[in-house]
């Protein structure tokens, strides 16, 4: 059991302490965590419940995941369709 307080940084075995073994061995991992966390909670879909990332923006200004966009899903019809559209109303360009 001692390889695993030497792993850990709760036993001194080289003469540093034992703080400073901990946090630069497994506790600097501990932010790797965090970040993935913060990262999570930031960009996840604001329906209570949902695990999916919000991506798309609502227009009363909500992340939401595509499932629960109130638009529906976009489909490559809908995409050209908004493309010559949009060149129709710029003089020269279509």
């Amino acid at each position: 059991m001692h390889w695993l307080a030497l792993f850990f940084g709760v036993a001194n075995g080289d003469g540093n302490s034992t703080g400073y073994l901990f946090w630069s061995g497994i506790g600097s991992d501990l932010a790797y965590v965090g970040v993935g966390v913060a990262f999570f909670r930031h960009h996840n879909c604001e329906v209570h419940g949902c695990w999916r990332l919000g991506r798309h923006v609502t227009a009363a200004g909500q992340k939401v995941c595509r499932r629960h966009h109130p638009d529906g899903h976009l489909t490559a019809a809908g995409v050209k369709a908004a493309h010559h559209l949009y060149l129709g109303h710029r003089p020269g360009r279509g």
